[in-house]
């Protein structure tokens, strides 16, 4: 419990930041949409012709004129790539910056177990990306009560959810990968939430390429997908969540036979 209070403090600055700016963007776009809402409407059909660049962002199946099309596509970007940068920042760090600030010696003087102290450093990410979960949901719900629409419950929960299982996934495997690295920074976690984000959009674009849905994760958090099924494709959503118990389940065989002094 002592190094999980610390790991939340340690990562407080960071934490504030990130669900600061994330939120920030989510209601500036939310406030924006009286002013664009007759434009889009109008546009819907000219984005849902434009080939590829419309099945990238899904804007091929969604009313973009409407509150819920338009948080999907808008909001879905800002929510979506936020989340999972920071989510593999803070599980890439979460391990590797004992080695790397040589703090490790320490550490383990201490009367924990090594996989007591992944267990600490993995609830407090976990924890971190949790909290910023809710907050972003509260800032979105606000935003949009703010200009004065319904609320779409099922739909922001829905959406919201998605990218708190991605994120969740995100993080697993990052400090899966940081068990296995002694100096590892910023540029693997940045890659890999890019790189999912993009092999996402590759499927989208191509029917070739549809089979990389059952490799990102960020293909269960596809906006356009959720409001037309009503619901998260469960079979992707299982699929990934085990994809992350294997990672964190690597971690703990890794890190207790790992030469970290």
């Amino acid at each position: 419990m002592v190094l999980f209070k610390h790991e939340l403090r340690q990562g407080r600055t960071a934490f504030l930041v990130w669900t600061a700016s994330i939120a920030a963007l989510l209601a500036a776009c939310v406030l924006l949409f009286p002013e664009m809402e007759g434009e889009m409407a109008s546009a819907g059909e000219m984005f849902a012709s434009m080939g590829g660049f419309s099945a990238a962002f899904g804007m091929d199946r969604l009313d973009v004129g409407s509150l819920t099309g338009y948080y999907a596509v808008e909001c879905g970007t800002v929510l979506g790539l936020g989340g999972a940068f920071y989510a593999c920042l803070a599980g890439i760090s979460a391990l590797v910056k004992e080695e790397r600030g040589r703090t490790a010696e320490f550490l383990l003087t201490h009367p924990l177990s090594r996989p007591q102290v992944v267990t600490a450093k993995l609830a407090a990410v976990l924890a971190q990306i949790t909290v910023m979960g809710l907050a972003l949901l509260a800032a979105a719900l606000a935003s949009v009560k703010l200009i004065g629409e319904t609320v779409p419950w099922k739909e922001l929960i829905l959406l919201h959810g998605a990218c708190w299982l991605l994120q969740i996934e995100l993080a697993c495997l990052c400090v899966g990968v940081s068990a296995f690295l002694r100096r590892g920074g910023a540029g693997p976690a940045m890659g890999l939430a890019a790189g999912m984000y993009f092999l996402n959009m590759l499927a989208n674009i191509s029917d070739q390429a549809g089979f990389l849905k059952a490799i990102t994760p960020f293909a269960y958090c596809e906006g356009a997908d959720i409001l037309a099924a009503g619901g998260l494709d469960a079979g992707r959503v299982a699929a990934g969540m085990a994809l992350a118990c294997a990672a964190v389940a690597a971690v703990y065989l890794r890190y207790r036979r790992k030469d970290i002094l």
